[in-house]
């Protein structure tokens, strides 16, 4: 059996290159024509398992058909009426990527019938596409495959094959706990809110606890989030902020303290991501305080206390909850851009947020700063980042930059929106942040199904989607000569 795992020139043929997890033995003609056998009679749900991205993309266009449908019955309306599609499919494309645009009122439109399709909708969304479809794959075949297993360790941020499956168990654990004590921060406030309704109270407590920390802009009643009372507040903002920061940093600082380690043992992922989002908040919320001080949609009382938690509420929810939309666009046209950037960075890699990932935005600073001062390593808390992960952050930053400026590009053509309205619109629908506008509206169809677009790419991921569409990289025999252009 030491065969199976060495590089020698028998064996690297067959392995690729990949021998470290590769298991064959080139020595036994028998077991290659047994396999030959198994791959001729190999099913649809082994091809769909060796690809776990368009497994992956397939889980989600079945779940928006399915969700799409249920929103589309009589019985999922106030007013017992069929739903056009494009309200339809726009609800359920938004719940499930959990974004949370609005194009109807949810608490007047729905009825409890279908707010409960789109609490189901979010709360699978938020689990993440990736991490829904492994677990679907474990259920399948009992085990992982290979691919499936590599695939979604880059999407958990683990490095180590073993641990995916309890890795997994823990990401379905760590969401029902922040659920369940975010329920039960929201009872005592929200039972005086609704004047002792214990029904009442329950499911609005149980919409906005899963609303909340998969980041999700719906919400179960008409006025929103209800930021006033810092008894609601509070629990969504914190919920909502931990949501954001991602699984892989949720268990790095979970094992830490089990282990008692101090901080300086964080991975650096974690530090990278606690360190951005903590200058990103900071930064949002001077803007808020500086630039928006004197307007009354966002800071309707002179309290001061009371535009601190409004500010802090504004800080913290446009990069990824898109709670409480209506002093939205009454905002000056400049905190729309400042607003547009926080919502393409996004939040932590692995969240239930979207955006190009506040590590991918690091990272791209960390690289303009060692070209301007001349290194040639990329360095930070004295650890050198790849090159390869260097190349993955341009990569996925100019893609999603294309893809942000075609559907800005798309909706001033279809509605006549200026463009910083539809930069807006497209930042928050490809970042998931959940904020409008108002570009998008039940009466223009078209506007709805570019922001669904926005939303689809944008909860599956360009890596995801590239991963689906690939083909294995052919060996390059000839390595031509290198020469100098110039640039910039």
């Amino acid at each position: 059996m030491a065969n199976d795992f060495d590089e020698s020139s028998s064996n690297e043929e067959s392995s690729q290159g990949l021998s470290w997890w590769y298991s064959a033995d080139p020595m036994s003609q028998n077991k290659e024509i047994k396999t030959a056998r198994r791959i001729r009679r190999i099913s649809l749900a082994d091809r769909l398992l060796t690809h776990p991205g368009r497994l992956s993309i397939l889980y989600f266009c079945v779940l928006i058909a399915l969700v799409t449908l249920l929103l589309l019955l009589p019985f999922s309306t106030h007013d017992w009426v069929f739903t056009n599609f494009p309200v339809a499919f726009f609800t359920a494309v938004s719940a499930l990527s959990t974004c949370g645009i609005p194009v109807v009122n949810t608490a007047e439109y729905w009825s409890m019938f279908g707010q409960v399709v789109i609490l189901f909708s979010i709360q699978f969304g938020g689990l993440g596409v990736m991490t829904f479809a492994s677990i679907v794959a474990l259920g399948v075949s009992r085990r992982l495959k290979v691919s499936q297993r590599m695939l979604t360790a880059s999407e958990l941020g683990t490095t180590k094959l073993s641990e995916i499956k309890s890795v997994l168990t823990v990401v379905l654990g760590t969401s029902i706990i922040a659920e369940v004590v975010t329920f039960t921060l929201l009872l005592p406030e929200l039972f005086r809110v609704n004047r002792g309704q214990i029904g009442r109270t329950l499911w609005q407590a149980l919409f906005y606890a899963v609303s909340a920390y998969n980041n999700t802009g719906f919400t179960p009643d008409a006025t929103g989030l209800h930021v006033n009372r810092w008894g609601v507040g509070l629990p969504i903002l914190i919920s909502a902020f931990v949501g954001t920061l991602g699984f892989p940093v949720v268990l790095n600082i979970v094992q830490s303290v089990r282990r008692r380690l101090s901080p300086k043992r964080w991975t650096l992922h974690t530090k990278l991501t606690l360190v951005t989002t903590g200058i990103l908040v900071l930064t949002s919320l001077a803007w808020f305080l500086l630039v928006e001080w004197g307007n009354v949609a966002l800071f309707p009382a002179d309290d001061p206390g009371m535009k601190l938690r409004r500010a802090l509420s504004a800080a913290v929810m446009p990069r990824s909850a898109g709670f409480d939309i209506s002093w939205v666009p009454e905002v000056t046209p400049e905190t729309k851009v400042f607003m547009s950037l926080l919502m393409f960075i996004g939040a932590g890699s692995s969240s239930t947020a979207g955006g190009i990932r506040v590590t991918t935005f690091a990272v791209i600073i960390l690289i303009c700063g060692a070209s301007f001062t001349g290194h040639r390593d990329v360095v930070v808390f004295r650890r050198r980042i790849p090159r390869r992960i260097q190349m993955t952050a341009v990569s996925v930053t100019t893609a999603c930059f294309a893809l942000v400026i075609v559907g800005a590009t798309s909706l001033m053509f279809v509605t006549g929106c200026d463009f910083v309205d539809a930069v807006f619109e497209a930042c928050s629908a490809f970042s998931l942040g959940g904020y409008s506008v108002g570009v998008a509206s039940a009466g223009n169809p078209s506007s709805m199904f570019i922001l669904a677009g926005e939303m689809i790419v944008g909860r599956l991921g360009p890596l995801t989607i590239a991963y689906a569409i690939s083909r294995p990289m052919a060996p390059e025999p000839i390595r031509y000569p290198q020469e100098n252009i110039i640039v910039g």
